[in-house]
């Protein structure tokens, strides 16, 4: 964990969920990811209750990847994976979930704290209401206040977290807008995560430019798995 967040390379990661990700689509997405060296898989999902450990099971059977937890909820939490982002959604008002599962969750994650990673997660408004909205009861913050999203992304850094998390959410219309990530980027110096409406990539190159450290990539590679290979193509052009 503590690589995934010195190295300064760019990184690509494919984030899977668990309610989905199942049979031939599964093992291929993963023989895609190996083959083309992404960094690592995340696991997690708005929806997901039990079905977390059987998924990083298929995982670790399939590919050698490091898998970290993306959890959208307590029901996800597991001491399989290598990795945990600690997830605090840092854009909505919600106290359950900027402090109140974390609370809940930290005698479970007392032996494990290794393997967290403390992250500020934003969800911008780009589009259609996501999943995340419905479920977080939260707004997005709306993708024409930059300033907002700035502001936010400072305070995190602030508070101690260890990396943003800039989320268009699941199946967004359009990726977080490039002026938000490099205004974000020009303002704090822990890394940033960027995910949600990506869908090629030339989009993975600007969103790269702009300052993103991590891509992660989602509902477009269950649409189209070659959109996994593009990326890590256009990943190893900034090694």
């Amino acid at each position: 964990m503590k690589s995934l967040l010195s190295d300064k390379g760019k990184k690509i990661a494919l984030l899977l969920d668990p309610d989905k990700a199942r049979g031939k689509a599964l093992l291929n997405i993963l023989r895609i990811a190996e083959e083309n060296g992404a960094d690592f898989i995340l696991a997690g999902g708005s929806l997901t209750f039990n079905t977390i450990d059987t998924l990083i099971n298929h995982i670790r059977e399939n590919c050698s990847l490091p898998v970290i937890l993306f959890p959208g909820n307590l029901l996800q939490l597991s001491h399989n994976a290598d990795g945990i982002l600690l997830l605090s959604l840092i854009s909505g008002r919600n106290p359950e979930l900027l402090i109140g599962n974390h609370v809940i969750a930290a005698p479970y994650l007392k032996d494990v704290k290794e393997k967290l990673i403390p992250t500020g997660y934003i969800l911008i408004s780009c589009g259609s209401k996501t999943s995340v909205e419905y479920i977080s009861h939260t707004e997005a913050i709306p993708s024409d206040k930059p300033g907002i999203v700035v502001a936010t992304a400072m305070a995190g850094e602030m508070l101690g977290l260890k990396m943003i998390y800039l989320e268009a959410g699941s199946g967004a219309s359009a990726h977080v807008p490039i002026e938000i990530i490099r205004a974000v980027r020009e303002n704090i110096s822990i890394p940033i995560a960027v995910g949600g409406g990506i869908r090629n990539n030339e989009e993975i190159r600007k969103i790269y430019e702009a300052g993103a450290d991590i891509i992660i990539l989602g509902n477009g590679c269950e649409k189209r798995p070659e959109l996994l290979t593009e990326a890590c193509r256009v990943r190893n052009e900034y090694k």
